[in-house]
């Protein structure tokens, strides 16, 4: 049920409640006529001023008093709700437009998701559950209306076309998630992200064969087939199914209390140049390395004690998420100065 249907629900049961309660107040203490009582009640609820339908005794115009005053103000709480009901059915959508445009005005390194299908979605639900900000952009007016009653940012409009990207802030945004229907349409939106702000980190979706190569050599930084990782998914599920589930729970949600992250070392680092022994990040920061992503591109899975860290690396760690920030935090301390 809508806020709108609430609202009018709550003013019907107000009125129906106020007049039911005036009905039985001046049958009870008046011997009203039950349909006399309540046009009684309706005329003090409504300051028509009839006069009394029979005489009041004191206890009845002490009941009216107050039946006055709960009535009047009762009207016209309802009025003020149904015209406030009018001008938002009438003003809604443009004001909604116009504190939509402001949130988006003022995003800077976000996330832009264009296309609120299946994968989305789901690119959606993990952002939000990241706690970044982003911005939901799609031409289907429903799609773009669910994205906005889940609470995210969103803009119904192409995201082909130049002015799209740029109404959604991509000189300033950080990412770009390309998940249109068609391979086309996101290899159109990859060139146009690319070309209006080439440091924008693209992960796009790639439904035909032979089209990941193509969204490469475009300059995608990410491509994914959800086909054929299904398929290949099902097939190790077979094969090696204590695998896919260490899988799963590496890429899924691994629980409340633990977390993987990857975590940048600076070059100003006073880690910078020690080895994972030397580092003792199990022992002092509770936190396990997994694997390093060197700046060179390389990528060294469970790297042994030796193995030194140097700025620009990512660290991949699992950890509990207070021992994940102290760790991002002393990897960005700087080097302490020499005297």
């Amino acid at each position: 049920m809508n806020r709108l249907a609430r609202r009018f629900i709550l003013i019907v049961v107000a009125i129906v409640t106020t007049l039911t309660i005036g009905t039985v107040g001046f049958t009870v203490i008046d011997g009203y006529p039950p349909f006399d009582a309540f046009y009684m009640s309706l005329t003090t609820m409504t300051t028509v001023g009839y006069g009394e339908i029979h005489p009041l005794s004191q206890a009845g115009r002490i009941f009216n008093s107050f039946l006055i005053v709960f009535g009047v103000t009762t009207i016209f709480i309802a009025i003020g709700a149904m015209t406030q009901t009018i001008i938002e059915l009438e003003f809604g959508d443009a004001i909604g437009k116009r504190r939509n445009k402001r949130m988006i005005d003022n995003l800077k390194d976000h996330y832009i998701i264009c296309g609120y299908g299946r994968v989305g979605r789901g690119a959606a639900h993990e952002l939000r559950h990241a706690g970044v900000p982003f911005v939901v952009v799609d031409n289907n007016p429903d799609r773009v209306e669910r994205a906005m009653l889940a609470g995210m940012l969103a803009v119904a409009a192409d995201s082909t076309q130049d002015e799209t990207l740029h109404l959604v802030g991509i000189e300033r945004a950080r990412g770009l998630v390309a998940a249109l229907a068609t391979d086309a349409d996101n290899l159109f939106v990859l060139l146009s992200a690319k070309g209006l702000n080439p440091q924008i980190y693209v992960a796009t979706r790639a439904a035909e064969e032979g089209a990941e190569a193509k969204m490469r050599r475009a300059g995608a930084d990410a491509v994914f087939a959800p086909y054929a990782m299904t398929g290949h998914r099902l097939a190790q599920s077979l094969l090696r199914p204590h695998v896919v589930q260490f899988l799963d729970f590496t890429t899924k949600d691994v629980g409340e209390d633990i977390a993987i992250e990857q975590v940048r070392v600076s070059g100003t680092s006073e880690m910078v140049s020690k080895t994972i022994k030397e580092m003792q990040l199990r022992k002092e920061v509770g936190v396990i390395v997994m694997a390093i992503r060197k700046e060179s591109g390389e990528m060294v899975f469970n790297p042994p004690a030796e193995t030194a860290v140097q700025g620009g690396d990512y660290l991949i760690v699992m950890g509990r998420p207070g021992n994940l920030r102290t760790l991002e935090t002393l990897l960005a301390e700087p080097r302490p100065a020499r005297r």
